[in-house]
């Protein structure tokens, strides 16, 4: 099986609006989307990729990005969950492939642990601490509805959306 790429969606696309249905089939077609995902995201040279950003509502995402102490950690998450996230908040500039070109700062939880299962139905439980806290924050909210933008004033949710620039790998813009 060759991995393809796949256009990713832009904010104002209803995929990414609305909560991804659960995975319940884990055939050779969540494997290829998987396998898509990777190929997307290191295109678009991403970190983190959820199945609603390449149109596909299904609670599945993918990741390559490091901890705090700078490890890199590479991996799918199937049904994730968050089971637990840090009081201690930390600070940072956050973006997305799907509202691509803009930052904004966003705190989130410094520690963050999910529970779901992989591409074979195995459970899996891991834990990410700096900016990998923050992908798996980020990823699993995309599979709720949610874009890091939704957590902006209306004012700065305005201003990034302004300044969003569509790459080659993106979808047409909705608006």
């Amino acid at each position: 099986m060759k991995a393809r790429t796949r256009p990713v969606v832009i904010a104002g696309d209803p995929v990414l609006h609305r909560p991804a249905a659960p995975v319940t089939d884990f055939g050779p077609e969540l494997a290829e989307l998987i396998e898509d995902m990777f190929a997307t995201m290191y295109l678009a040279e991403g970190v983190g990729l959820a199945a609603p950003q390449v149109g596909v509502s299904q609670r599945v995402f993918v990741y390559d990005c490091h901890d705090e102490s700078g490890e890199f950690y590479k991996g799918h998450v199937v049904n994730p969950v968050i089971s637990h996230a840090s009081a201690e908040l930390e600070d940072g500039d956050e973006g997305c492939l799907s509202v691509p070109g803009p930052y904004a700062p966003l705190p989130r939880p410094r520690e963050v642990t999910i529970t779901g299962v992989d591409q074979h139905g195995e459970p899996l439980r891991l834990t990410g601490t700096g900016f990998l806290a923050r992908c798996f924050i980020h990823e699993t909210e995309h599979l709720d509805g949610i874009l890091y933008i939704d957590h902006l004033s209306r004012r700065r949710r305005s201003r990034v959306l302004q300044d969003v620039e569509p790459f080659s790998w993106n979808a047409p813009l909705p608006f």
